[in-house]
């Protein structure tokens, strides 16, 4: 049976050498995006953080539901948008 939706886990990382507002859009970006595409959304906002090399960044955690083709296009989303440094999407599903 083909799956109808699924439980996701997604963290985007922003360059934190952006200003800001500009910051703040980018992760307002993903926020909407994943509200208007999936269900039960819990954001998170980590804050700035060093990554495990001398980099730091702004993380964002969202957990979401949604349908199994939504994660491939937000995948797509992240590696366009400027400002994106690193993202990850996982499925929580057994």
């Amino acid at each position: 049976m083909a799956k109808i939706s699924g439980k996701y886990e997604t963290i985007f990382i922003v360059n934190p050498s952006l200003e800001e507002a500009a910051a703040t859009a980018v992760v307002d970006k993903f926020k909407s995006l994943v509200e208007a595409n999936g269900t039960n959304v819990e954001v998170e906002d980590w804050g700035k953080r060093r990554l495990a090399y001398p980099i730091e960044g702004v993380y964002t955690l969202i957990r979401f539901e949604s349908k199994p083709e939504f994660p491939a296009e937000l995948d797509r989303i992240y590696k366009i948008t400027d400002g994106v440094m690193r993202s990850i999407i996982v499925s929580l599903d057994d």
